[in-house]
């Protein structure tokens, strides 16, 4: 190894010879002894400084970057589940509703079926089509309540396991049975509100 009086003396000759080429070499010199440049000091800084860029590089910046990325995944898929959870439930909504169409025209069209066979009887025969008439309404609304109601409660069933789903996922799968249970009873009574 070079003594450290030799290296610093050709270190500050490397200097000086530089700045001889250059036209500057009262300045680099001036410089050199007033703030007393340290070869030595100087490349063991440089080589910590290289040390702790690396190592923080390496254990503190992936790291994090690595959790952001995963983060933003789960954030993805999340809003994605939300997205999916409202298309099934428009799509419940108009099932539903196409359903109740469907019933109302049942009705309609048996109640113009007994008014035309009405016409055609006697006045006995009249009530008894009125009479028949009505019950085929009546049925039908039961059914159309009763299937609006089992729609209902697939939606909030569906809803619920959903929002189970959504939440395991985004919490990271740390839900009791109890909890989710909790969770899906909270959502349908929220959505029987509705």
């Amino acid at each position: 190894m070079i003594p450290e009086s030799i290296f610093r003396k050709t270190m500050n000759t490397l200097f000086l010879a530089a700045a001889e080429s250059t036209g500057e070499s009262g300045v680099v010199q001036k410089i050199v002894e007033t703030f007393g440049w340290n070869p030595t000091l100087f490349f063991s800084q440089v080589v910590s400084f290289c040390l702790v860029a690396f190592l923080l590089n390496r254990f503190a910046y992936k790291p994090i970057l690595t959790v952001l990325e995963e983060r933003r995944q789960k954030i993805a898929e999340s809003l994605a589940n939300a997205d999916k959870m409202k298309v099934e439930l428009a799509n419940a909504q108009a099932k539903a509703q196409e359903i109740l169409t469907q019933a109302s025209q049942q009705a309609t069209k048996a109640i113009e079926e007994a008014r035309a066979a009405a016409a055609k009887v006697q006045e006995v025969e009249t009530q008894k089509a009125i009479a028949s008439a009505s019950d085929i309404i009546a049925k039908a609304k039961q059914a159309s309540e009763a299937e609006l109601i089992r729609m209902k409660a697939e939606l909030r069933k569906e809803v619920g396991r959903l929002v189970v789903t959504t939440s395991a996922k985004v919490t990271g799968n740390i839900l009791t049975a109890e909890q989710q249970a909790r969770l899906a009873d909270d959502t349908n009574k929220q959505l029987a509100a509705n």
